[in-house]
């Protein structure tokens, strides 16, 4: 493939970061800090626009983005996001691995579209959601393996409170994130994720999944306390933007698919303040 795949829509897919979770404390760090991130956020939207609802083959376009990232640390990159995303590889010497797990999530949804178990769906999100949190801790100077260990429960929490909030437009999709045994334990059916509002048992299935991503955040929240500064006031609005995430869905009691379960301000600024403490 010599094409770059959706080099035109570069500018709309940052454009889209201040409606995301991923970026809901950037406005806390310094502006060198934010530029860093911005760029990771950058190749993390690609990877998964390339994923979601690229034309075409989109293997070969993964593929494709793999080697523009080795070119990236090579420093000649094509796509204008990887160009964006090169100074930010070199200036904080940032590892390879987390950008190519990111694209391996994506090359998992192309063939692999529902989760028999909860194991299952947690190393779906070592490769989707963890690495970037791990080189969120690299731009803040933090990254340690106590860290990543922690970094990692809030981040697979926060795939979790994204999987809750889209059921219905992952269902459209093709996909069912939601693991197989827990909606049958609760008695739900693949027919309940096409229904116009939840039924009984599904959010059942939903109560469940979120019991689960808080009991995540309880046990990842600690990262914060080994935290100074503006880190810890960013990864504390990263966990308080997930708490408040969840926080909705509980509010629109579990239907999810007839409501749009989004953060009020009040519970993200509520949800901060208990994140710093």
């Amino acid at each position: 493939m010599t094409a770059t795949p959706l080099a035109h829509d570069a500018p709309a897919l940052l454009a889209r970061a201040e409606g995301e979770n991923f970026p809901v404390a950037l406005f806390l760090l310094s502006r060198p800090q934010r530029a860093h991130l911005m760029a990771i956020y950058g190749f993390a939207r690609l990877c998964d626009e390339l994923g979601d609802s690229a034309t075409g083959d989109r293997l070969a376009q993964l593929d494709w983005l793999e080697s523009d990232l080795d070119r990236a640390f090579a420093g000649a990159a094509q796509h204008p996001l990887l160009q964006k995303l090169t100074p930010s590889l070199h200036a904080l010497d940032l590892p390879r691995a987390p950008f190519a797990a990111l694209v391996e999530a994506n090359r998992r949804d192309q063939t692999k579209t529902r989760y028999a178990s909860w194991p299952e769906l947690a190393d779906y999100c070592v490769h989707s959601a963890n690495p970037v949190g791990r080189l969120v801790l690299h731009v803040f100077g933090a990254a340690t393996p106590e860290r990543f260990a922690l970094s990692d429960q809030v981040c697979t929490a926060l795939q979790l409170a994204e999987h809750c909030q889209d059921v219905g437009e992952d269902f459209r999709a093709g996909r069912v994130y939601l693991p197989a045994d827990d909606m049958a334990r609760f008695g739900a059916t693949e027919a309940d994720l096409a229904k116009p509002s939840a039924s009984p048992a599904l959010r059942e299935v939903l109560r469940f999944e979120v019991a689960r991503a808080r009991d995540l955040f309880a046990s990842g929240s600690a990262l914060v306390r080994t935290l100074n500064g503006r880190a810890r006031l960013a990864v504390a609005g990263f966990i308080a933007g997930g708490r408040a995430a969840l926080d909705a869905i509980e509010r629109a009691q579990f239907d999810v698919l007839s409501i749009e379960a989004k953060p009020r301000k009040r519970d993200l600024a509520r949800r901060l303040v208990g994140a710093w403490r």
